[in-house]
């Protein structure tokens, strides 16, 4: 017997995979034959996949169609069973046969406008008239002063000879890095919003063509902007798994060297504050999103009766949240009546 499985790698949460599996069978003697060819239970065909019939000295069948994934993960697909009897059907056999077939389902993603939080801020990288800092030694133009404009941007010679106050209008340079901690110490339904948060993030930075990287409590993907670096990155949301309470974080300073830091949390305990602060040294940016909920409004959803209050750790960061600013940690909380988009 030979049997083929062609289908995809990996596939978004939510979505379909296209399929086809090919038997191909042979025998000295007539036999009857059933074959069944089972999928995980997440992963669920539009049909199922078994054979049955005689066999007199060789044959080939073969089925396609999608399969639906229903929930992330990473899966094996596990070995088939043949099962065989004489042409009457009297003495019937099986076997398994080994042909195991490993597929990923990558958390669902949907729209984002999140520019304040994915604004890059690091002085390198491609020029860009409208994301990241200003740089000094690209000008790109002249234009009449506006109230708010910093007084060191102010073009002085220019404005003595026009005898109106004008600014220096310069290039700006692209961020090198988005970094995304996704603390795991939740329940469930935070854990999964927050899963496709990240990997709605992950997508959106690259977009903008911003190398991007994953942080968990159990690891951390490989920065970069490559297809390679996408794939660890969803793989590592694929298989997060929630952290026992309490449990120590990692230490984000190093790794948050030079880059948009991004905070996901459920509670804002203690510890995730003092991390962000920590990691605020070498950083250029950090931003805490907190989901006291453990869910938000995906864009379309309609809004949700709340009855529940926040808990005092989430309090105390909205109290605390001029604090943080002035230390360079921006903290939202977004509840499960507000959607995401609140956020831009």
């Amino acid at each position: 017997m030979e049997l083929t499985r062609e289908v995809p790698k990996a596939g978004f949460e939510g979505r379909t995979l296209p399929y086809r599996v090919t038997v191909k069978l042979r025998s000295r003697f007539p036999l009857r034959y059933v074959i069944e060819d089972r999928p995980p239970l997440r992963i669920i065909p539009d049909r199922q996949l078994r054979w049955a019939g005689t066999l007199w000295s060789g044959g080939e069948a073969s089925q396609s169609g999608e399969l639906s994934l229903n929930t992330r993960g990473e899966y094996v697909w596990p070995d088939t069973v043949l099962r065989w009897a004489d042409p009457f059907g009297l003495f019937w056999r099986s076997r398994w046969l080994s042909f195991s077939t490993r597929l990923e389902v990558y958390p669902g993603v949907h729209g984002l406008r999140l520019p304040e939080l994915l604004r890059p801020l690091l002085s390198e990288g491609a020029l860009s008239r409208t994301l990241g800092l200003d740089d000094p030694l690209s000008l790109r133009g002249a234009r009449p002063y506006v109230p708010g404009d910093p007084p060191g941007r102010i073009h002085w010679r220019l404005s003595a000879r026009s005898g109106e106050l004008t600014v220096r209008e310069l290039e700006r340079t692209a961020s090198s890095r988005l970094l995304v901690f996704l603390d795991t110490r939740g329940d469930e339904v935070f854990l999964e919003s927050a899963v496709r948060l990240s990997a709605s993030l992950v997508q959106e930075a690259l977009s903008l063509e911003l190398p991007i990287s994953v942080r968990t409590p159990q690891g951390a993907s490989p920065s970069g902007r490559t297809p390679g670096a996408l794939q660890a990155a969803l793989s590592l949301l694929a298989t997060a798994q929630r952290y026992p309470p309490g449990s120590p974080l990692p230490d984000l300073a190093l790794e948050a060297a030079g880059s948009n830091l991004i905070v996901l949390t459920q509670r804002a305990p203690t510890d995730v504050l003092k991390a962000a602060l920590r990691a605020r040294i070498r950083a250029r940016r950090v931003v805490i999103v907190a989901m006291p909920e453990g869910f938000y409004l995906e864009p379309g959803e309609s809004p949700r009766r709340q009855w529940a209050g926040l808990p005092d750790t989430v309090r105390d960061l909205e109290r605390q949240a001029g604090v943080l600013a002035d230390a360079g940690v921006i903290a939202y909380v977004l509840r499960g009546n507000q959607s995401i988009l609140r956020l831009a």
